[in-house]
């Protein structure tokens, strides 16, 4: 091979190389500043005549339009439509039911299923989804959140290698892959991959994963964790007698079918025991908007909200049964689905002068209605420390009431635009599930794969039909869609995509691919696609994945052209070991998971060091096996 004359024009993108590894080291801005900082001085510098190759200024935003960003934009807009009809919270909920109440039968459980999910969405987006998740499943179990939260968050991270849309770097590679093709002799042109193509490669490094942590896990784990906040139900009781002065908790009694309960009315049963029927669940379904003249049938369960004491006595003269604590209500009494919402009556409201019984209150609003403050007066169906009960169902609402009631949060939301209320609980998740758009949600994102696998539109126009499938079909709003991109991801890749040109238009790649085989001659081409997978590593954790990738697959491609090796094998060893951050918490999920399960950075480094290894030697071993 001739050797390659360093010229002005390599030196420039060698420092502005440089320079951005310094930008992303330091964070003296952000990293999707930094891109675009870059961007702009890479296309003025191109004005210069003796650096015209730089950048080609009239296509300087092409980046913008690539296929691998309008890619990434579709699969945000994807995962957030079927984020928004909770089917991931029915996958969850699945989890918790079947995950028992061990470590390690939960661990590979969520860890699996969130490394499945990870491959069609963002990895970040399937741990957020989680997180709540494991926090319930630490509450009801006992485990330590610390001693799940990071297998969930490392399998999360791993997932997102088990298809070419799991991870941006993935997305992106076929793009660069093209531009890399264009600097190539027909004979060593590359394939685009295909959308599985990586799968065997995913599938292993998440279940090696798995093992790692099921294996040695009480180790590298840390220790002393604690649970998750105590319980749903003693939170609720807590709150209600600090503010209110009632004295309550939520009980999940049985009914059997031969029960004297059975055709008593909920309201009457409610009023004569002094307590509240909160939630009933029949033939398999939950319900807490039922209407309170209903009959009770069984064989059912009810939730109960009351004093220990009263509820004690009331299955005493039933002859029921008391669970120890909540099993099937476990679900409709989460903090994140429902809770305690304060409401007031404003001197406008059409209710003024109506009971909440003639309101149906409970059917028409999702209210169930526990407490009327008013001045300095507590009405309640249960007792309260001042007040004995009161058949709140039957009182008259006046100007200024306070209506203390349990619902879920997707109710309350849309009470937000009713003039009749007026909502003061404001720390509430307050986005609109829309579980009737579930079949919409599924038929468009299987289109959408569909379209991959069996056809040859672009993938960007795949994943795009399934996108606007759901905008059409109202499971998302254009406005939701919009809040759904990451749009510093967005920027942060289309700004850097014409620095990875510049290397390789101005023969920057080839000159420093040149110079490490000069320093390397002799080495195996096993040694040097591990040095790439090392070197990738290294970047990962300094810089964002995006930019590592942008910036390292152009030189894993003129490497493996010089050394005679598969160029396309040392480009897709570039993008998956990209992902290979475990060691410090710089990576979204390691950051997302820090502060809620109390992590410090030396956890990291003792559990993610050693999951670094094991992804290195297990990903370079499949890479050559399936490839």
């Amino acid at each position: 091979m001739d050797p390659i004359v360093f010229s002005l024009e390599m030196g420039v993108v060698c420092a502005m190389l440089a320079f951005t590894v310094f930008l992303f080291v330091s964070e003296i801005v952000r990293i999707d500043l930094a891109a675009i900082l870059i961007l702009v001085i890479l296309g003025i510098l191109s004005y210069i005549p003796a650096m015209s190759n730089l950048a080609e200024v009239n296509h300087l935003f092409d980046g913008f339009a690539s296929n691998a960003v309008i890619s990434i934009i579709a699969v945000m807009i994807v995962g957030a439509g079927l984020d928004k009809t909770g089917l991931m919270n029915k996958v969850a909920a699945t989890i918790m039911k079947r995950g028992g109440a061990t470590e390690a039968r939960i661990q590979p459980i969520v860890a699996g299923t969130v490394g499945v999910i990870s491959s069609f969405m963002q990895n970040v987006g399937a741990a957020a989804l989680f997180l709540p998740v494991i926090s319930r499943i630490s509450t009801r179990s006992g485990i330590p959140l610390n001693r799940l939260a990071m297998p969930m968050g490392f399998c999360a991270i791993l997932g997102g290698t088990m298809t070419m849309v799991g991870s941006s770097p993935l997305i992106l590679l076929n793009d660069l892959i093209d531009t890399a093709n264009n600097s190539l002799p027909d004979a060593q042109r590359m394939e685009a991959f295909g959308l599985f193509a990586v799968t065997p490669i995913g599938a292993v490094l998440i279940l090696s994963g798995i093992l790692y942590f099921l294996l040695l896990g009480r180790w590298v784990l840390p220790e002393g964790g604690s649970a998750s906040s105590a319980s749903v139900g003693q939170g609720m009781s807590a709150y209600l007698k600090r503010v209110y002065g009632i004295r309550a908790n939520v009980y999940e009694i049985d009914v059997p079918a031969n029960s004297p309960l059975v055709g008593q009315i909920l309201a009457d049963v409610n009023l004569e025991n002094n307590l509240y029927i909160i939630s009933t669940f029949y033939r398999g379904k939950t319900s807490m908007v039922q209407v309170l003249t209903a009959e009770i049938a069984a064989p059912c369960r009810l939730a109960i909200i009351g004093k220990k004491t009263v509820v004690e006595a009331f299955a005493k003269k039933y002859g029921l049964s008391i669970f120890p604590e909540l099993e099937v209500f476990v679900e409709e009494f989460a903090a994140t689905n429902a809770g305690i919402a304060e409401i007031v009556i404003p001197p406008e409201s059409s209710l003024i002068g109506k009971t909440p019984r003639e309101l149906v209150l409970r059917k028409n609003y999702g209210l169930s209605l526990l407490a009327i403050h008013r001045g300095e007066e507590t009405l309640s169906h249960v007792e309260t420390e001042e007040h004995k009960p009161t058949a709140i169902g039957l009182v008259e609402f006046q100007v200024g009431d306070m209506l203390v009631a349990h619902t879920r949060w997707d109710n309350l939301t849309q009470l937000k635009d009713n003039r009749d209320f007026v909502i003061i609980t404001s720390d509430f998740p307050q986005e609109e599930l829309r579980p009737h758009k579930v079949g919409w949600a599924l038929l468009f994102f299987a289109i959408s794969i569909s379209m991959i696998l069996f056809t040859d539109i672009r993938l960007s126009l795949c994943l795009l039909t399934g996108a606007v499938g759901m905008l059409l079909a109202r499971v998302i709003s254009i406005d939701e869609a919009y809040q759904a991109v990451g749009w510093n991801t967005v920027f942060l890749l289309a700004s850097l995509i014409p620095l990875g040109q510049a290397v390789q238009n101005t023969g920057t790649a080839e000159w420093i691919a040149q110079q490490i085989l000069t320093l390397l001659d002799g080495w195996p081409l096993w040694a040097l696609q591990t040095g790439i997978a090392i070197l990738s590593t290294a970047f990962s954790l300094v810089m964002s994945n995006v930019g590592a990738t942008v910036l390292l697959v152009p030189l894993a491609v003129s490497i493996a052209v010089a050394a005679g090796g598969d160029p396309a094998l040392f480009a897709l060893t570039v993008a998956i070991s990209t992902s290979n951050s475990f060691i410090i918490p710089t990576h979204q999920v390691n950051a997302l998971i820090m502060g809620p399960a109390g992590y410090k950075v030396k956890d990291f480094v003792k559990s993610g060091g050693i999951m670094t290894v094991i992804f290195l030697v297990v990903s370079l071993v499949m890479l050559n096996i399936v490839f």
